[in-house]
């Protein structure tokens, strides 16, 4: 089944990888690319090769679309997704989905009402990596979970972040910016939600031109069953964090050991009860994507994808709301 695609907002760098993985797929057909922002719909034009237009929005809503992408500013995504959901659309977006959680309650109550489904750009859930250590948590390799824990810093990078990063009402705040990918994928290699918070921290420590964002956040977090998850999220990290075996670093602590990969390398490490050596894991292959899974979701009627992506960010606007209260 061939799918029409029509791409709404490049203020990310994010979509561009989603544009291109768009444009290679042979079951899909690229039917409108739209920025209303003229700088940045000329270094995206740029940087992908292909025309950009400020054509409206209604426009594009009125065509041929069966999937709209959006790479909107953040605080913008929300309405984006429910004007295209309102109009029969599926969606694919950048994360977060939306920054207000009476934006999520319209989106999932259109995707209930509508059959219009959801897929979103956490890419932790394609990591070999991810996939091997939920199968060992499933074969019950090491026990019960104790604990997880996960770091995700970021850099503040001024000389490359969106301006409107700082802009009032955009952003959403740094937890709901970051965590999504950690708490996503904790979801999905355990199966288990957030039941309550047990600390958080949010402040401004490296936006030294922005005193009120607060770029920094740690919090922790109760799992249900009572394992712990606790999380750095902070864009505390300089330049080079791509490469640092601290950009997104999952450790699960397990009643006989402890399982732990991050992002830069690709192994899992089991440290088991009693075992002198750790043993180290290649990971397997992964073919599938965000844009593969929406499109067999479609494609079989169901909606696990959709429900598991607003599950996870239910769960992260939560967080954001504790976070913002102080």
């Amino acid at each position: 089944m061939s799918m029409k695609i029509a791409f709404v907002g490049f203020r990310h760098g994010h979509i561009y990888a989603l544009y291109k993985m768009a444009a290679a797929c042979p079951s899909v057909e690229i039917v409108a690319c739209v920025e209303r922002d003229a700088a940045a719909r000329e270094k995206a034009a740029q940087k992908l090769g292909t025309k950009i237009t400020d054509t409206p929005y209604e426009q594009v809503l009125a065509g041929e679309a069966d999937i709209i992408c959006t790479g909107a500013a953040y605080g913008e995504r929300g309405g984006i997704i429910i004007e295209a959901m309102k109009n029969g659309k599926h969606v694919l977006c950048d994360k977060p989905v939306c920054t207000r959680r009476a934006e999520l309650l319209e989106i999932e109550r259109l995707c209930n009402e509508r059959g219009t489904r959801l897929g979103c750009m956490l890419d932790l859930r394609y990591l070999g990596a991810a996939r091997l250590a939920k199968e060992l948590l499933e074969r019950g390799t090491l026990g019960a979970l104790r604990i997880i824990s996960f770091t995700g810093q970021h850099c503040i990078d001024y000389a490359h972040r969106p301006a409107w990063y700082f802009e009032e009402e955009m952003h959403g705040g740094t937890v709901n910016d970051l965590a999504i990918h950690g708490v996503d994928l904790v979801r999905y290699m355990t199966g288990l939600s957030i039941t309550q918070v047990d600390g958080m921290r949010q402040w401004n420590a490296y936006a030294t031109k922005h005193p009120d964002f607060k770029d920094s956040a740690i919090f922790m977090a109760r799992l249900e069953g009572g394992a712990e998850l606790m999380a750095d999220v902070s864009y505390s990290a300089p330049s080079q964090v791509f490469s640092m075996p601290t950009y997104w670093n999952f450790k699960l602590w397990c009643e006989r050991g402890m399982l732990t990969f991050h992002l830069t390398d690709p192994h899992v490490t089991l440290y088991m009860e009693g075992e002198k050596t750790p043993t180290v894991l290649e990971v397997p292959p992964v073919e599938d994507t965000c844009l593969s899974d929406l499109l067999a979701e479609i494609a079989a009627g169901s909606d696990t994808l959709t429900k598991s992506i607003l599950a996870s960010t239910r769960e992260v606007l939560s967080l954001q709301e504790v976070a913002d209260r102080g």
